[in-house]
């Protein structure tokens, strides 16, 4: 998802104008846009679905270093342990 600053760059006077343009570019390329004010960014519009699934993705990237990071500080159950917490065979 890599930005292509001829397409992804836009003026908050062109969203003004058109929104529904904008949305829908976000949509159909699954890239962010920076909107811009005066030549300096301002904000970003995501499709939401795309929003979601990056969020998604971070907490899961998190906490895979959370768990390595629990491993290379001794902090780990086994799961014969696990198992028996959780009320299971």
């Amino acid at each position: 998802m890599g930005i292509k600053f001829s397409e992804d760059i836009v003026p908050l006077s062109d969203l003004k104008v058109n929104p529904g343009k904008v949305v829908s570019h976000v949509a159909e390329t699954h890239r962010p846009i920076l909107l811009t004010s005066r030549g300096r960014g301002i904000a970003v519009v995501q499709a939401l679905k795309d929003y979601e699934e990056e969020t998604e993705k971070h907490a899961f990237m998190q906490r895979i270093v959370e768990g390595l990071m629990d491993l290379e500080e001794g902090r780990e159950v086994s799961l014969k342990d696990v198992k028996k917490k959780l009320g299971m065979k």
